[in-house]
């Protein structure tokens, strides 16, 4: 399995991540980069100081020079790239993190002037990898920078009037690193919290830090039925968020619609396996609702080409343009929900003004990574002559795979970017139709399938 990946870099340490591969890596990379310094930050798994001086290694004998953040959350990585260092500005940043992978993985998240490197880039290092020398060591270039306090510094000013807010908030870091700032942020604006699994550790001793997954939320929901108003919980790298209240586990699409009340006629961008609520509901509103491919480095590039607000992922990527800088930052996610809480909007009561309609969870289908586009493109052959039985198809959207348009809701099934699987997704106004669409797609899956 290849560790070079659609959004990242990712593997398992040791076995993939190693000094061969990572010092290649840096070197390749450092060619890339047009400016002299690179700001690298690393998440709390054990590994991570290791790959951090292999790193170092190859982008020095790149000729690159390295601003050191140490232990912090993927968005403080982000975060450096906007930000003047005693007269420098970053040109790259690298984060090393494995997110929510199991314990054994780790990786490498890329940014180069402002934009997420991903894709064919990826790919093209990759390649480059695999046919380079191993390069020599040269002197280590390495600045400390205190990117931490920098941006807790940020935020606190940011939320000032939060400050001593009454509502009970509780959390789960999951043992990622979202600690190392939520301690700082919650305290310096006298919030009434209440923290699960806030120390970083690398072997995740609780619970699996991926808060889309049901069972690790277990902990939280406890928390919260006894001492809490609002919960929240984290990735492993604290990109991604889950907000929960007493009725509700809100999704990153709805999400988007709170957060969207408080702004004027924003245009937002969500990805495919959003809700239709979300996208009918914006434009009920006044405010414009663009349709783009599954991905964070997808969404952040296309953020930028329509110059959108905000914009938002299922699974709890959330991104804000308005009053921040346009990457997913579940700390700062975490604060406009509480502004919203602090400025009187009751979260159920506005979920429950809207459709009433029955989502399914991502369904996941096993394929092969040779096969997986093929199937989607074979589906959307068999789409044009469906069979007689098949829902009534109001239109076809296919910005990422495809997404059936019915009379009372949709279908998705789309290639996974990252693993070898299809992802499907169905939506209805009753839950007997919902079952409907997902027979008929799933059946369509097994004929692409079959015909291959």
């Amino acid at each position: 399995m290849s560790i070079y990946r659609e959004y990242d870099i990712r593997g398992i340490f040791e076995k993939e991540l190693n000094e061969q591969s990572v010092v290649r890596i840096g070197y390749a990379l450092a060619s890339k980069i047009e400016g002299e310094y690179v700001a690298v930050g690393y998440d709390a798994r054990s590994h991570s100081p290791i790959l951090f001086e292999y790193l170092v290694h190859g982008l020095n004998a790149g000729g690159k020079k390295v601003l050191d953040m140490g232990l912090v959350p993927t968005p403080v990585n982000y975060f450096t790239n906007y930000q003047d260092w005693n007269g420098i500005t970053p040109s790259a940043s690298v984060m090393i993190t494995g997110s929510h992978n199991p314990s054994e993985y780790n990786g490498f998240k890329i940014t180069i002037n402002k934009a997420p490197f991903f894709g064919e880039e990826i790919y093209a290092l990759g390649r480059e990898c695999e046919a380079m020398d191993f390069p020599l060591k040269v002197a280590r270039d390495v600045t400390k920078i205190d990117a931490l306090t920098r941006y807790v510094d940020f935020l606190v000013s940011e939320f000032q009037h939060l400050k001593g807010m009454p509502s009970r908030i509780v959390y789960d870091c999951g043992n990622g690193v979202a600690g190392v700032v939520t301690e700082r942020i919650f305290g310096a604006l006298e919030l009434n919290t209440k923290g699960l699994f806030v120390d970083p550790d690398g072997t995740f001793p609780n619970h699996h830090p991926d808060p889309s997954d049901e069972h690790n939320l277990e902990d939280i929901k406890k928390l919260l039925a006894t001492d809490g108003d609002i919960a929240f919980a984290y990735d492993g790298d604290a990109d991604r968020i889950a907000v929960l209240t007493h009725k509700n586990n809100i999704k990153g699409d709805m999400m988007a619609l709170l957060y969207a009340m408080k702004m004027d006629k924003p245009t937002v961008v969500g990805e495919v396996k959003c809700s239709q609520v979300m996208y009918d509901e914006l434009e009920r509103r006044g405010a414009k609702a663009i349709m783009y491919k599954t991905g964070h480095s997808n969404l952040k590039v296309k953020m930028q080409e329509v110059n959108a607000d905000l914009a938002c992922e299922v699974s709890g990527h959330v991104f804000f343009k308005n009053r921040y800088f346009g990457y997913d930052d579940a700390i700062y996610a975490t604060l406009r929900m509480l502004e919203l809480v602090h400025d009187g909007i009751d979260l159920d009561a506005e979920l429950a003004k809207l459709p009433q309609v029955f989502s399914t969870e991502e369904i996941k289908v096993k394929t092969t990574e040779a096969e997986k586009f093929k199937i989607i493109n074979r589906v959307k052959e068999l789409l044009q002559t469906p069979p007689a039985s098949f829902p009534k198809i109001k239109n076809i959207i296919d910005v990422d795979g495809v997404r059936i348009n019915f009379e009372h809701g949709w279908g998705l099934v789309r290639a996974s970017n990252t693993t070898p699987v299809l992802v499907t997704r169905f939506e209805s106004t009753s839950q007997e139709e919902a079952k409907l669409y997902e027979k008929a797609i799933n059946d369509l899956i097994i004929k692409a399938k079959e015909s291959l």
